[in-house]
């Protein structure tokens, strides 16, 4: 009779994790269909190649701006309400991508479908720090996490199904998706207690707390580690099918590969995160670490055999996701309850940076005429500053700090 109390807030955790999960899920399930949709739109509207890079800049671009924004406002007035109106706005506008008939319009909406999703995606994460005890932190993070990949492949199987002439069906599916969860948050959601105990929007610190009480060095080590994480995954994410035709394997073979990329990402990425919570901690940061540049190595050299290349893929989504949850673990950990929304907010902004740089950094290097080989060994240093970010932040343990009080 007394253990009905302790089981509220584990399901209360339990309840916020799912939805959170559920609403990376969309996020994934967008960025897959806006590339899948791409070719017929090309057709729908005759867009040219420089109106198709402003549809694929605009959700960036907005969603940096709802990063920023979000993630500071949810500060002040609470992760509830500034989530749960960003899906709303991210579900509206998402539904506006499949109902407009004019090109200049369907940028617009791509724009306002990325300021809904910025403003999401730093408070999924913030929401289920704040509510989940210290012992689970980092699993409950991975968990909300992989939902993004495990999204990215129902929007595959979605194509496989529907086929990619119904670009409009995919968005019209992608919109009603976080429109439904921010209905069930706005329900059955109850606002986390911080670990301060504050709710009240004057109690919200000042941006520049992410600066100060040495802070400077992890937050820049943070932002520098979500860049350079992102500009790999987004470059993987948009060109391994056709690196991996590349190197000689038939195009379902490559898009096997991308399969295991992705599978393999989200399962390497919540074993981190269990990892994280336990003794084993500096065993998963220390895989992860390893993994990135083998993997990277294996698909520029390996032989052109679909299971090694495919494993490869794997491995190598493993690792920079796994790296993702490590640096998530890492910004919320170093800053207090009070700025933890801002502070998210701009590790996301920086990671959506990288998101633009990684296929356009792929496009430039084929276009000067490297080899896919090549593409894949230049990446070395972009994967060194992964290396040396995560390792820093979190060898020792200490350089972390404990989770910073408010």
């Amino acid at each position: 009779m007394t253990q009905a109390a302790p089981s509220a807030p584990a399901r209360g955790t339990s309840i916020a994790v799912a939805l959170c999960f559920a609403a990376a899920m969309c996020e994934g399930l967008d960025v897959q269909t806006a590339g899948v949709a791409a070719a017929g739109i090309r057709g729908a509207f005759h867009a040219t190649p420089g109106e198709l890079g402003w549809f694929f800049a605009a959700a960036n671009l907005g969603l940096i701006a709802g990063a920023l924004v979000g993630g500071r406002l949810a500060d002040r007035i609470g992760r509830k309400p500034v989530l749960t109106v960003s899906l709303l706005v991210f579900g509206a506008c998402s539904l506006l991508n499949g109902l407009t008939g004019d090109m200049t319009l369907l940028t617009a909406a791509r724009l306002l479908t990325g300021l809904g999703l910025g403003g999401a995606m730093p408070n999924l994460i913030a929401l289920v720090a704040d509510a989940a005890g210290e012992r689970s932190r980092n699993a409950v993070i991975a968990t909300t996490y992989i939902g993004m990949p495990v999204g990215g492949t129902g929007a595959s199987l979605l194509v496989l199904a529907l086929g990619a002439e119904h670009w409009r069906l995919l968005f019209l599916i992608g919109g009603a998706a976080p429109l439904a969860i921010g209905l069930l948050l706005a329900l059955c959601l109850r606002e986390p207690t911080r670990p301060d105990g504050v709710l009240a929007p004057r109690e919200a610190g000042d941006f520049a707390e992410l600066f100060t009480e040495g802070r400077l060095a992890r937050t820049l080590a943070i932002w520098t580690g979500f860049f350079a994480a992102a500009l790999v995954l987004h470059l993987m994410l948009n060109w391994l099918p056709l690196l991996m035709q590349g190197r000689g394997l038939a195009k379902a073979d490559a898009a096997a590969a991308q399969v295991a990329f992705n599978l393999m990402g989200a399962a390497g990425a919540l074993i981190t995160g269990l990892s994280l919570d336990s003794r084993l901690r500096r065993v998963g940061v220390v895989a992860c670490l390893a993994a990135i540049p083998l993997a990277l190595l294996l698909l520029a050299e390996a032989p052109a055999e679909v299971v090694g290349l495919s494993l490869a893929a794997g491995l190598l989504g493993a690792g920079v996701l796994a790296a993702n949850v490590i640096l998530y673990s890492a910004a919320g950990d170093c800053y207090p309850a009070r700025v933890r929304g801002a502070g998210l907010g701009a590790a996301v902004g920086a990671t959506r940076l990288g998101a633009l740089a990684g296929p356009a950094v792929a496009g430039v290097l084929l276009t000067a005429g490297r080899s896919p080989a090549e593409v894949l060994t230049s990446l070395l240093p972009v994967v060194l500053a992964v290396v040396l970010s995560v390792g820093w932040l979190n060898w020792p343990r200490r350089a972390l700090g404990a989770p910073a009080a408010a």
